[in-house]
């Protein structure tokens, strides 16, 4: 992908459109008069056809289409008041047309393709929303903050997947990362997702939630019409249950990069004693999940992350230095975390991720957690960006 602070999709101006016209008008004013006023050293209206090639680089096709009229009625203005000193008039003067025409043409297709991928843009973030929910900015006793990176050119999201969702006596979390790339990454990621947000509820403990979605992913990826794709399918992830009463997170990791603790000053990171397969995988460890206890306290912060983001190298080959970044930002709000990270990520690489990252930022409040009523609270639309997911 590219620097998600690009404005590659800014509307046009028209005043800077109108601007521009004047090179076309004025190169066809001065051709014309000077060919009217020294018939004896003609500058040849073949220079005429460079007006419409410079319109259609900037204008809509109906003005480019203007602009070539304009140029045919010079040309003929020239041939009337000295067509016998100039050598293949005819033939000009058709060169001009097809020339016009085709970048006429030419225009238009253009057009209608910026028309095409604007809609394609707009389904494509309305789809990113159903799959890939916004994080709301406050989830119980939690302040989150998260940010997606996609690496596929002109993506809004690819197989990195995270979501959250709220029980009776806590928050219970999933990030993960989808084997592969492209729109079969995306419906599977899809397809965990809509597990998750159902199992959290259902499954009373965390190893029970990621046996189920180790079962669900095992029966929709596994599909019969892709039998010889069995057992390749797998997604790494990490799945979270952190409790309003107790000062802990509870993790269960299948396969996924460890996250890092932030407490003051200082960046832990979170290993699992007993790692799980990937999901679609855990029948090699009997299904069985261990659940690891890490200290959470009020003002600790917890950075989930995807391995496209530690595997990011710089011009030299260097990954990502996540632990000494994240340090950089420690006194910071979970939101403001993820967008140095996002920016400082970007900036590493060069502009160009090799695989899609995302970074969720989790935060155990100090202060008491909202009531009910506050919690179920409608939060404002997220705007849609270019090649960035954000949630503040």
């Amino acid at each position: 992908m590219r620097l998600w602070q690009r404005f590659a999709h800014r509307p046009r101006s028209r005043q800077a459109d109108s601007a521009l016209l004047v090179l076309p008008l004025g190169l066809i004013a001065a051709i014309v008069l000077a060919d009217v006023l020294t018939p004896s050293l003609p500058m040849g209206p073949s220079l005429l056809i460079v007006a419409p090639a410079l319109t259609a680089s900037f204008a809509s096709p109906l003005i480019t289409g203007a602009i070539a009229a304009l140029a045919a009625a010079g040309m003929l203005v020239i041939g009337l008041q000295n067509g016998h000193l100039i050598r293949d008039f005819d033939s000009q003067l058709i060169a001009l047309l097809v020339v016009s025409v085709i970048v006429t043409a030419f225009g238009y297709l253009r057009e209608r393709r910026a028309r095409e991928l604007a809609l394609v843009r707009t389904v494509s973030e309305a789809a990113q929303r159903v799959v890939l929910r916004p994080l709301p900015r406050r989830i119980g006793p939690l302040r989150v903050g998260s940010v997606y990176l996609a690496a596929q050119e002109q993506a809004l999201l690819g197989g990195d997947l995270y979501a959250t969702v709220r029980t009776s006596t806590g928050t219970r979390l999933i990030i993960g990362d989808v084997m592969g790339k492209g729109l079969t990454a995306i419906g599977d990621a899809a397809l965990l997702l809509g597990a998750f947000r159902e199992g959290a509820h259902r499954q009373a403990t965390l190893p029970d939630l990621a046996a189920y979605l180790d079962h669900s992913v095992c029966w929709n990826l596994a599909d019969p019409t892709e039998a010889e794709k069995a057992g390749e399918c797998f997604i790494t992830a990490t799945v979270l249950d952190i409790p309003d009463a107790l000062p802990q997170v509870d993790m269960v990791t299948c396969g996924h990069p460890p996250a890092l603790l932030l407490h003051g000053q200082k960046v832990s990171t979170l290993h699992a004693t007993c790692p799980a397969p990937p999901l679609g995988l855990g029948e090699l460890a009997g299904h069985c999940y261990h659940v690891d206890t890490f200290p959470f306290g009020p003002g600790d912060m917890l950075l989930l992350h995807t391995d496209g983001v530690i595997e990011a190298r710089d011009a030299r080959g260097v990954f990502y230095p996540l632990s000494e970044r994240a340090a950089s930002w420690v006194h910071h709000s979970p939101s403001a975390l993820v967008h140095h990270l996002g920016a400082d990520l970007i900036a590493y690489a060069g502009g160009h991720l090799a695989d899609d990252a995302a970074v969720i930022a989790v935060q155990r409040s100090r202060q008491p957690a909202p009531t009910k009523a506050a919690e179920r609270a409608p939060l404002p639309r997220p705007t849609a960006g270019a090649a960035r997911r954000r949630e503040d």
